[in-house]
């Protein structure tokens, strides 16, 4: 079963259907519901996280199981939640005392939420908790802290690129999409470049009209600086909260300098590294940090940023709905790749880096799978033959690794250098590769 968000009759790619998404992340879910852990669902503002518990709740009726739901955006449910005894007689009310299921959306709106679900989950009930609520410092660190060993985190993301591409052909390739990138290429390509203009927020995917979407994300924008950033920082004026978050949005993949950044928006440096850090807590940048062994030769400070979406960081630049500046295209491909590559790690023990020299030789992305490092180079361009930068060539020089990597836009090919099996990939033949 999957994720599927329903919005009547829709045309997609010459076909009339009914408008489906589906999130791969919808399996675990159902495959976790059996395990007595609370399953703690979180992620961005509008990702889809209510629309998946809904979902659930469904499957768990349809198997013939007993659930309730509350929303703690709702002030009717609120009310159950002064005490443990309140909620718990309420649920006994609605689905008895034997094996039911207890769903709570916005769970973050509870003051001391953590320790408030795990007296519950201590008491041995005979209740099932799913739980989800929006990125926010009080569900990713109270919440996730005081439940260590109670709960299994989902991290809910925008659709990633295979959901989008699959919703955008209506799961005509589904089952067979390697073959569609290898058959429809230019179409691919179409279909990734409006990714990388408005991004993975469900919502926006589903509406037609640009108009549309850019009332759709102005909402969106706006909803997570009144109800996340000023809830968080106890601040009404977000207009510096703002102007940082246009600055990160013109140097992604750059190297980000706290004191310049500081001077130009004449903060100090305490408080762009505080806002940084929310900014990372409710999913809109993530922070790469350096790569290094040698730290007499390489820089070891220096972090480089990159948005979890597209469409909300081109919005937070002033560009959204609008192509790529020339002089940012590459950088926009590049964070796609890298939300690509994060993607593939998840599940896995490995960490994400960047690599620079005080020579300026730089690699994007180092892979640290702890046994092996696999250096990773994006370049937005076609490469007709194999060839590698001088600085690519000097981490293989320096670090022996095993495999390494050059994503473009042209055909896949291979090389060698020194012992190194380099493998140049079209970006397409990334997503299914296995790193």
């Amino acid at each position: 079963m999957a994720d599927i968000i329903h919005s009547g009759p829709w045309k997609l790619s010459g076909y009339n259907v009914e408008v489906l998404i589906k999130r791969s992340i919808f399996d675990d879910l159902i495959n976790h519901l059996p395990k007595r852990e609370i399953t703690l669902i979180s992620g961005p503002r509008q990702a889809g996280k209510t629309t998946l518990m809904d979902l659930l709740r469904e499957h768990v009726e349809a198997q013939g199981g007993h659930a309730v739901t509350f929303n703690l955006d709702i002030e009717e449910d609120r009310k159950f939640f002064d005490t443990q005894e309140n909620l718990l007689r309420k649920i006994r009310l609605e689905i008895g005392q034997d094996r039911g299921y207890v769903f709570i959306d916005e769970i973050q709106r509870k003051e001391n939420a953590g320790l408030f679900l795990k007296g519950l989950y201590d008491m041995n009930l005979p209740y099932k908790w799913i739980v989800s609520g929006s990125g926010s410092l009080e569900l990713k660190e109270k919440i996730h802290e005081s439940l260590t060993g109670r709960k299994r985190l989902f991290e809910l993301s925008t659709l990633n690129f295979i959901e989008f591409i699959n919703h955008r052909t209506a799961y005509r390739y589904e089952r067979n999409l390697k073959e569609f990138f290898a058959v429809e290429m230019p179409r691919a390509d179409l279909l990734l470049e409006e990714y990388l203009v408005f991004g993975g927020y469900p919502r926006l995917v589903l509406e037609q009209t640009l108009n549309e979407k850019r009332r759709i994300i102005s909402e969106l924008y706006q909803s997570y600086l009144e109800r996340d950033i000023a809830y968080l920082l106890g601040v009404q004026k977000t207009e510096r909260f703002t102007a940082l978050a246009r600055l990160m949005a013109s140097q992604i993949g750059q190297l980000a300098s706290i004191s310049e950044i500081a001077n130009t928006l004449n903060l100090n440096t305490a408080t762009v590294n505080h806002y940084l850090w929310y900014m990372e807590k409710t999913y809109v940048l993530q922070r790469i940090t350096p790569f290094f062994r040698n730290v007499r030769k390489e820089l070891t400070k220096t972090p480089v940023f990159y948005f979890h979406d597209l469409g909300f960081r081109n919005y937070a630049l002033g560009s959204f709905g609008a192509p790529a500046r020339p002089s940012h295209e590459g950088f926009l491909f590049q964070n796609f790749l890298l939300n690509v590559l994060r993607q593939k790690t998840v599940d896995m023990p490995a960490q994400i880096h960047h690599w620079r020299t005080a020579d300026k030789a730089e690699v994007d992305f180092v892979l640290d799978k702890n046994t092996e490092v696999v250096p990773i180079e994006i370049k937005h361009r076609r490469l007709k033959t194999p060839e590698a930068t001088r600085s690519f060539q000097n981490f293989i020089s320096v670090y022996r690794p095993r495999k390494a990597y050059i994503l473009h836009l042209g055909g896949s090919m291979h090389s060698t250098i020194q012992s190194t099996q380099v493998r140049l990939l079209n970006w397409s033949d990334f997503l299914f590769e296995e790193i």
